[in-house]
């Protein structure tokens, strides 16, 4: 007897392999294309995240900016003001403050309130790299 007997495939079973082969390649590179996209959205998402952060501070600058203006100055500054550019990381920010004001009548005294709305934004508004924080404070003096 020949020890080195070789059982001979049909044509069907090499049909067979070949289907199993192809649809495991289709799966794994299913697999492959989603993992890459979720990598990608996270990661967009992470970068929008530090811009939302940056443009509450931008605009919380303005506030700042605004509410010392009111205290020192003891009134609005200019009806709607652009900042400077500000430094570092918050460069590419716009910021506008608006301030209003209005005399109020509370117990025989008459006290001055300050609306201060401060605006900053970065890129196009209908582009998904926009984005924008709107801060408001009421200053009573």
């Amino acid at each position: 007897m020949n020890s080195k007997m070789h059982k001979k495939l049909s044509p069907m079973q090499y049909g067979f392999s070949l289907i199993s082969a192809i649809f495991l390649l289709v799966v794994i590179a299913a697999l492959g294309t989603f993992a890459v996209t979720l990598s990608t959205t996270q990661q967009q998402s992470a970068a929008m995240d530090v811009l939302g952060a940056r443009a509450y501070q931008a605009s919380k600058a303005g506030i700042e900016w605004g509410a010392y203006q009111v205290l020192k100055n003891g009134g609005c500054p200019a009806s709607t003001t652009a900042l400077a550019a500000l430094p570092n990381t918050l460069a590419n920010f716009s910021v506008q403050v608006d301030c209003s004001s209005a005399a109020v009548s509370e117990a025989s005294a008459t006290i001055t309130m300050y609306q201060l709305t401060s605006t900053a934004t970065q890129g196009t508004a209908p582009t998904p790299d926009y984005v924008e924080r709107q801060m408001s404070v009421t200053i009573a003096q």
